[in-house]
């Protein structure tokens, strides 16, 4: 289990920044002009089924269980557009990787690459190594109209992501 190590505490009320991440629909997204409510899921990476895991990712509190967190923001996605609020999941993976698990997972929404980390540096979002690749650890933000309005941090346990959320956004309209 990941312990809070105060990395995101900074976060809420910060205005997203001025950059465009490409998504998975082909488009680059500018997160400085989201309007309305919108979840942005952010995840280390998603593992493919032909291609083994890191060494040592099991280890790791809080790496294991971006699949399942996705599926959990898909399996909800109707609830939270009935909450009008809508997602992006987000990691450090190249598009290309995105797409593949987009479309095997069958999610209804884009999934970010930011594979330069341009969030780590403008945010300050923790992040951590393992086989030489740099990926963020597990968050959640809630934004509304291009301000963080909340995070969650760490996340655990992944699969009941989108459960949190959603009470989250019940409770505070």
């Amino acid at each position: 289990m990941p312990v809070d190590d105060g990395a995101a505490a900074h976060l809420t009320g910060l205005r997203l920044p001025d950059i465009d991440l490409p998504g998975t629909d082909g488009a680059g997204v500018n997160l400085a002009g989201l309007r309305g409510r919108w979840v942005i899921y952010i995840y280390p990476m998603t593992g493919r089924p032909d291609v083994p895991l890191p060494d040592g990712w099991d280890g790791i509190p809080g790496a294991r269980g971006c699949t399942p967190q996705s599926c959990s923001f898909r399996d909800h996605y109707g609830e939270l557009e009935t909450l009008n609020t809508e997602v992006f999941g987000l990691s450090a993976q190249p598009t290309d990787y995105q797409l593949e698990a987009r479309d095997r997972l069958h999610l209804p929404f884009q999934l970010l690459s930011d594979p330069t980390l341009r969030l780590k540096v403008l945010l300050r979002l923790p992040t951590f190594t393992v086989a030489g690749m740099e990926l963020y650890k597990r968050l959640t933000l809630i934004i509304q109209d291009g301000v963080i309005e909340q995070v969650f941090y760490p996340v655990f346990p992944p699969d009941q992501s989108a459960e949190e959320v959603l009470a989250w956004l019940r409770h505070h309209g």
